[in-house]
């Protein structure tokens, strides 16, 4: 077996890997004995206490808060070619338990036993982001784990993600391998879309919000309904197909727009989808002064804390977007309101949304909680894993409820 160089944790650091995490952070290392500059980004490592006893095998990043993360709990194995082909069989496993088709994410990162890498597939093309210098070391190996278990016509290495950065690591992106389509195709419950690969956002699709747009066809028969931060169309256009009398897709970008009506079309409800090119803020002000009024409205932002400190601004945000939201429903309206903030907890985005129903003369009640999907399973000792809110919320004037 090949001698890896030892990380030493200082004194009773290692509780939190006892009991299930898998990160290890830079103030958590006896730099002494084992100094950080001293590692390469994304050289394996083996973990010991204080005391010299082993907890593991990781990899390092020096140049990152989260300086290591263990890929295992026996320190004999590395993350190599051989693991991960197996934790990609385990993975696949399930995921073809519940999906009769390969669209779907095929590795959620720590929760699927492979810090720092994730993988959606996209029929026979599969989009990775390697989020850490752990996984962009392994480049070819983690190439040749997926040819091996899912033998993909195309590969994209979508290397653009913001926490790329606090990794120290460039941005690529680049097929590898076969050159693939410049568009990805999307199947998700009887539905069609086409989003960009190589610059669409994240890998291409937010596989995370499949359940709560299935959700959302209970609540959008005859309704008229607004897609806030639309990108291509998935709520206005699942909420049109259940029946939807309008649904309003609002996006900033010229491209975006015409995706989403190129999608409208492709699943026969044009007529029922109308796309506003603006800002959402500026679209939700004028529609407030022009009288405009929806039965529903979905609003899923992007993440408006990336970062503790953003909290506060970020809480700001939420509270204001929601609120103009809030403010275009009539009587007895439904909000979906949805945070993909990690640094938001539940309770936190409720108590938000409470506060802007109060400011409103609302009575707000919680009807539903949507979160992530199977094929993004949560590591219940690392909450970051559990990043994504949904709350659907009846809205109606506070004479009604108190």
């Amino acid at each position: 077996m090949e001698q890896r160089p030892v990380l030493r944790l200082k004194s009773g650091e290692e509780r939190r890997l006892r009991a299930g995490h898998l990160w290890i952070f830079s103030n958590e290392v006896d730099t002494h004995r084992t100094p950080l500059r001293g590692f390469a980004p994304g050289e394996q490592v083996v973990v010991e206490d204080a005391r010299g006893k082993a907890l593991g095998c990781a990899y390092v990043n020096p140049n990152s808060l989260i300086c290591a993360r263990l890929v295992s709990r026996d320190a004999k194995v590395s993350l190599d070619r051989s693991t991960l082909v197996h934790r990609l069989q385990v993975a696949l496993s399930m995921r073809q338990r519940l999906f009769a088709e390969p669209w779907y994410r095929l590795v959620h990162g720590e929760a699927d036993g492979l810090p720092g890498l994730v993988v959606d597939r996209f029929g026979d093309c599969c989009v990775v982001q390697p989020n850490t210098a752990g996984i962009e070391r392994l480049q070819a190996e983690v190439l040749d784990a997926l040819a091996k278990v899912v033998g993909p016509a195309h590969v994209l290495w979508r290397g653009d993600n913001n926490v790329r950065e606090r990794e120290g690591l460039d941005r690529r992106v680049e097929w590898l391998g076969a050159p693939g389509p410049e568009e990805l195709e999307v199947r998700e419950a009887g539905l069609r879309f086409q989003v960009p690969a190589v610059c669409g956002q994240k890998t291409g699709w937010f596989y995370d919000q499949r359940g709560n747009r299935q959700r959302l066809a209970a609540y959008a028969e005859d309704a008229r309904v607004l897609d806030a931060y639309a990108y291509a169309g998935g709520f206005a256009i699942a909420a049109a197909v259940a029946g939807a009398r309008e649904a309003v897709a609002v996006e900033r970008s010229a491209e975006a727009c015409d995706r989403i009506a190129a999608n409208a079309e492709r699943n026969g409800v044009a007529d029922r989808v109308t796309v506003v090119e603006g800002e959402v803020n500026d679209y939700l002000a004028v529609a407030r002064q022009e009288g405009e009024r929806y039965d529903v409205a979905v609003v899923d932002p992007p993440a408006f804390i990336k970062r503790r400190r953003d909290r506060k601004a970020g809480e700001r945000g939420y509270r204001s977007v929601n609120e103009a939201a809030l403010r275009l429903l009539g009587r007895d309206g439904v909000l979906l309101s949805c945070s993909c903030s990690a640094h938001l907890p539940e309770e936190r985005l409720s108590g938000i949304l409470l506060a802007a129903g109060r400011h409103l003369d609302r009575s707000v009640r919680i009807l539903e909680r949507g979160g992530l999907p199977a094929d993004h399973p949560i590591h219940p000792a690392i909450p970051e894993t559990d990043y994504l809110k949904a709350l659907f919320l009846r809205a109606v004037i506070a004479t009604s409820l108190p």
